[in-house]
């Protein structure tokens, strides 16, 4: 299964409840909650000073090999957190990486600029 990347950039109050990851913000002077299983999450990314997290979510997190990454004032990462267990699972996939052919390599990294080059032309047709 493939784990979600979620992105808060808008204050928030982060904690655990029933092994989910409730979220309440206030919107429009509404206080709005969601709920996000945590199994579900491989990367957070934290790039707001008003966003609070409690312990039991970083735990949480952290059972979960999920990756959170804070970010500056400049909307820059400055840090991350990683589960000290899963660091054997990333150690592999650079090892694989490192290990990959260069005709691989070079295939894969043809299919990035074209879908990059695509993902371009299709915003400037939406802004034109």
């Amino acid at each position: 299964m493939i784990k979600r990347t979620l992105y808060f950039g808008n204050p928030a109050m982060l904690r655990l409840k029933d092994k989910q990851l409730s979220i309440e913000s206030n919107v429009e002077g509404e206080t709005k909650t969601a709920t996000v299983p945590v199994e579900d999450i491989g990367v957070m990314i934290i790039d707001n000073p008003q966003i609070t997290l409690t312990s039991g979510l970083l735990q949480a997190l952290q059972e979960n090999n999920t990756a959170l990454i804070t970010c500056d004032y400049r909307h820059m990462p400055q840090s991350m957190l990683l589960p000290i267990e899963g660091n054997s699972i990333q150690q592999e996939r650079y090892e694989n990486q490192l290990a990959a052919s260069e005709p691989l390599k070079k295939q894969l990294w043809q299919q990035t600029v074209t879908q990059k080059i695509k993902n371009q032309a299709g915003t400037l047709n939406t802004l034109l």
